[in-house]
């Protein structure tokens, strides 16, 4: 064998050790970014979290979800929204990165691309403008559910702004929000991610002398309406989702509220 082949030989295993070393540190960089991700952050869980029906709940700093791999979105993403926390920042739109804290990946935001659908947030960035990098947060994949224009532009983002009001108001309030997520939906993209046909919010808020709760079930379709008629009990919510909320308050109290649709105590 000549001299260059024992060169050209060297040159290669040194390049496939070199790959593979990299290999090695990427794949500890993710294992580190699931495991920490794991971890309760207390910005996110000074509350209560509802139940996973998947098993794979994710931390971030400013908000908590439990991923769906089955339908590639969030089952539901959770948060406190403090009266502190809303600001008139106006932070640059990020580009939308995958949550790579998701261990069985999140879907990628090319999905969305010429679906017709918007990447509707779920904790909005509108809610987590108190810095730039709870803002840039929510513009995780994770954190996104399809959701047509005029339905994410209209009532949604109307009862987006009504939560803010609420927590202005009461000083803070706890909310819990998601798409239904069911067999056979319509998808998109080439991971197949699901389209809901409705949308869920539930807010508590346990800053006044007296809890109270209130659950919206919103059909995924503009409207008109005000936003009080969509207001449902939500033990509906747990019915139709599998998903236990709030299941650590005292039981005589968790059923009280959770089988109420009354919605006399919140100012609309």
């Amino acid at each position: 064998m000549t001299k260059k082949k024992i060169l050209s030989i060297i040159a290669v295993v040194i390049l496939i050790a070199v790959l593979g070393y990299e290999q090695f540190l990427d794949n500890q960089k993710e294992d580190f970014i699931i495991e920490e991700g794991k971890k309760p952050k207390a910005a996110t869980n000074q509350y209560f979290l509802p139940t996973s029906t998947t098993n794979q709940v994710v931390h971030h700093q400013h908000y908590s979800l439990s991923y769906s791999e089955k339908h590639e979105q969030a089952e539901w993403v959770a948060y406190e929204l403090k009266a502190s926390d809303l600001s008139r920042n106006n932070f640059k739109r990020p580009y939308f990165e995958i949550d790579n804290a998701v261990k069985t990946k999140a879907a990628h935001w090319r999905n969305y691309k010429n679906s017709g659908y918007d990447r509707g947030h779920l904790c909005p960035a509108g809610d987590r403008k108190f810095t730039k990098t709870a803002h840039d947060e929510t513009f995780l994949t994770s954190n996104i559910s399809p959701q047509k224009h005029a339905f994410n532009a209209g009532i949604w983002n109307r009862l987006e702004q009504k939560v803010r009001y609420w927590a202005r108001k009461n000083d803070g309030v706890f909310v819990i929000t998601g798409g239904v997520l069911e067999n056979n939906l319509q998808t998109i993209g080439s991971e197949n991610v699901a389209v809901p046909k409705k949308f869920y919010k539930v807010i508590l808020d346990k800053t006044s002398s007296k809890i109270k709760m209130i659950a919206f079930l919103v059909p995924h379709k503009d409207s008109k309406l005000p936003l009080y008629k969509f207001v449902v009990s939500v033990n509906k919510i747990e019915a139709l989702t599998g998903i236990d909320f709030f299941k650590e308050l005292e039981d005589d109290l968790e059923e009280r509220l959770e089988s109420s649709s009354s919605y006399k105590n919140w100012s609309f």
